[in-house]
């Protein structure tokens, strides 16, 4: 039976408290302030709820605090808040699951509290809030835009979404992104020399150009070309059969156009790195990429998106050229391959030195 509908002025607040540190760890890249910044969100946070007439009962921080380079423990307490120190792991906190326990524990046990609010951003927080609504109670998500999944945003509507850039001063605001807009300028100069080859070790085009500039004459250096042996036997390397395939089965590019949004170029890298990660790992030039494992990835490396408009970033690569998507037959179901256009500007922008 479900419970009715409560105007309770009572609230239950569960911060994912690993998750904000690091988004604001790296997406702002370290700021020198980070506890405080962290703080900041969860004390104004709390007296926004107070404003509204919500009155914070329940207050419970998750971290494995011991792996943060911060302690924030004490400040936490001293605002009220309890701290749940959970183990992770480098490549995910275990701070979600003892959050969906405690926050599902609450609901059975207090039926005083009529308002949840996670400061958390995973898809894997949909289930939870989903049966919290359909126990008749009031749920808000606060976090960063940037790094809360797009499917929980559409499926909680951005009515019950908090911005936690909201829970700062505007001060705060302006010096993360002058951070962030700072360093992301020095990534980019980096990697524009890296191209020209006028950082670290120089190329021999770079030495060129630096001894043309200099009024310099670049002295040609003679290509030495073996000559074999006319005693030594030529190897004789077998024939290697390859399976006839018509051009009427092989899809063509779509007419090549630039990309023109910074997320298009940002799934294009993206998926550039996972080809890098594959020929890395085989050793040898890998020409194509498995669709359904990808599209796994993506939702991690672009949570904020919802499902569609992930795959709609593919369409858009698709469409300007950039990848063509091919069907293979295999056992038990077909499956759907990525091919990638090397000769396309912006893949060679991305992906400096390939060749079609």
């Amino acid at each position: 039976m479900l419970p009715k509908p409560t105007a309770s002025p009572y609230a239950a607040v569960f911060i994912d408290f690993e998750n904000v540190y690091y988004f604001l760890k790296n997406h702002f890249h370290d700021p020198p302030d980070l506890n405080d910044i962290c703080l900041d969100i969860v004390r104004t946070l709390r007296e926004q709820l107070s404003d509204k007439g919500l009155d914070s009962l329940i207050s419970y921080a998750y971290a494995d605090f011991e792996r943060l380079a911060t302690a924030p423990q004490g400040a936490l307490y001293l605002m009220g808040v309890s701290t749940r120190n959970v183990l992770g792991t480098d490549h995910k906190n275990a701070a979600d699951m003892q959050l969906c326990i405690d926050a599902l524990e609450v609901m059975y046990t207090r039926p005083d509290i009529g308002t949840f609010v996670l400061v958390a951003g995973d898809r894997d927080y949909i289930p939870v809030l989903q049966h919290l609504r359909r126990q008749a109670r009031q749920v808000l998500v606060a976090g960063f835009r940037e790094s809360v999944s797009g499917d929980l945003l559409q499926n909680i509507g951005s009515a019950q979404f908090i911005d936690a850039r909201d829970l700062l001063s505007i001060e705060r605001v302006e010096q993360l992104e002058k951070r962030r807009a700072d360093r992301q300028r020095t990534i980019e100069e980096s990697r524009r020399l890296r191209e020209q080859g006028l950082a670290g070790v120089p190329s021999a085009a770079a030495l060129a150009a630096r001894a043309n500039s200099a009024g310099e004459a670049a002295v040609p250096q003679p290509k030495v070309v073996p000559v074999p042996s006319a005693s030594a036997p030529r190897p004789i390397v077998p024939a290697v059969p390859r399976p006839f395939v018509s051009r009427d089965d092989v899809p063509e590019f779509a007419p090549v156009r630039r990309l023109t949004t910074d997320m298009e170029r940002r799934t294009l890298a993206f998926m550039l790195a996972e080809f890098q990660k594959l020929e890395a790992k085989q050793q040898r030039r890998v020409t194509e990429l498995w669709l359904g494992p990808f599209m796994r990835l993506l939702t991690d490396e672009l949570p904020e998106l919802p499902d569609y408009e992930r795959r709609d970033q593919l369409n858009k690569l698709r469409d300007a050229g950039t990848i063509r998507i091919e069907k293979r037959e295999g056992e038990p179901h077909p499956f759907s391959v990525i091919v990638v256009n090397y000769s396309h500007p912006d893949v060679q922008e991305l992906h400096p030195g390939t060749e079609n």
